[in-house]
């Protein structure tokens, strides 16, 4: 085949597979999408993610069905949309325990997903304050005195949602970067990890704010620092652990809707307009304020790179401190 011939075929090729990806995204949606979440229902994901299904099911003109698939620290669901038809009707709204969940559950690739390269971003729909809350009668006011308390051999713990997530990160990370041991009580999920910390059986805890705001308001329980890297708006007297010298301990908390790797870019680009449309509803900030939430949104990349940012420092982090679900 001489080189004239073989590259008007190579162009006629491409302008079969564009005309296709084209025609999927004129015609997209023509059925219901679905919507997993990889956690049971109740949660602060899964309540954000039926807000965000109902707004989108009226734009799109079909029903957005949110689908629960719990298991493995949210693996499960996670795996499931990145082996799902690439066409847009099977999507992820996942928090950032996304990037970390196959390098601390450490199971194989067949029972796993790639965090990195296996989805194609659709949108970053927000970010939500992590904070270390303190259980008043501990009689520790601030992060300082957390320390001192530490380093004087006062039996310390630190609740966490679970081994391994993003909060056990945190707590481990000012652990190291203080020179303490502060013992990490792991739960299965925000909500006993609250009751605890409320009731005092355990001192510390690193949380979403939305769970425990209610505490916080009614002096339950003390917030020391946030984990993000500004402070929130929610929580303006509340200083950052960098601002307090631990300036790499930061742990922010985001999410975002992932759809599977190799989804038509037309699709994509009208699913981030309309999710763009959606997170600046005032209506959406305000019910998103409830979970102690801001909205994001913006390009896809935004979500991008901040998925590769949570990929290399927090796993950078894992690797270094031993950090597993085990």
């Amino acid at each position: 085949m001489n080189l004239a011939r073989r590259q008007i075929l190579v162009s006629m090729t491409a302008a079969v597979v564009l005309g296709a990806g084209s025609a999927l995204a004129h015609a997209y949606p023509a059925k219901p999408v679905t919507l997993v979440v990889a956690y049971p229902p109740g949660g602060d994901t899964d309540s954000m993610a039926r807000m965000y299904a109902e707004k989108l099911s009226i734009r799109l003109k079909q029903p957005v069905i949110v689908e629960n698939k719990p298991g493995a620290g949210g693996v499960l669901g996670n795996t499931l949309v990145a082996r799902a038809p690439a066409d847009g009707y099977t999507l992820l709204f996942t928090p950032n325990p996304f990037t970390t969940a196959p390098m601390v559950l450490k199971l194989p690739a067949s029972s796993s997903y790639d965090a990195l390269h296996g989805f194609t971003p659709v949108i970053q729909t927000g970010t939500q304050t992590v904070l270390l809350v303190a259980y008043p009668g501990a009689g520790i006011k601030s992060v300082q005195e957390m320390v001192a308390a530490a380093k004087a051999g006062k039996p310390l713990t630190y609740a966490s949602p679970g081994a391994g997530s993003p909060m056990h990160i945190a707590g481990e990370w000012l652990n190291r970067a203080a020179g303490v041991r502060i013992q990490h009580v792991p739960y299965r999920g925000v909500a006993p990890a609250v009751n605890d910390v409320v009731a005092g059986h355990v001192t510390f805890a690193y949380v979403t704010l939305g769970p425990v705001a209610q505490y916080i308001n009614t002096g339950k329980l003390l917030a020391l620092a946030v984990t993000d890297p500004k402070r929130s708006p929610l929580l303006p007297n509340v200083p950052t652990l960098s601002e307090l010298g631990y300036k790499d301990v930061i742990v922010g908390a985001w999410h975002g809707v992932m759809a599977p790797r190799g989804t038509p870019a037309e699709v994509v680009k009208l699913l981030n307009a309309q999710f763009n449309d959606i997170v600046r509803m005032p209506d959406v900030a305000e019910k998103m304020a409830t979970f102690g939430a801001v909205p994001v949104g913006g390009a896809p990349g935004v979500l991008e790179r901040v998925n590769a940012s949570d990929y290399e420092r927090l796993g950078k982090v894992i690797r270094e401190f031993g950090i597993s679900a085990e």
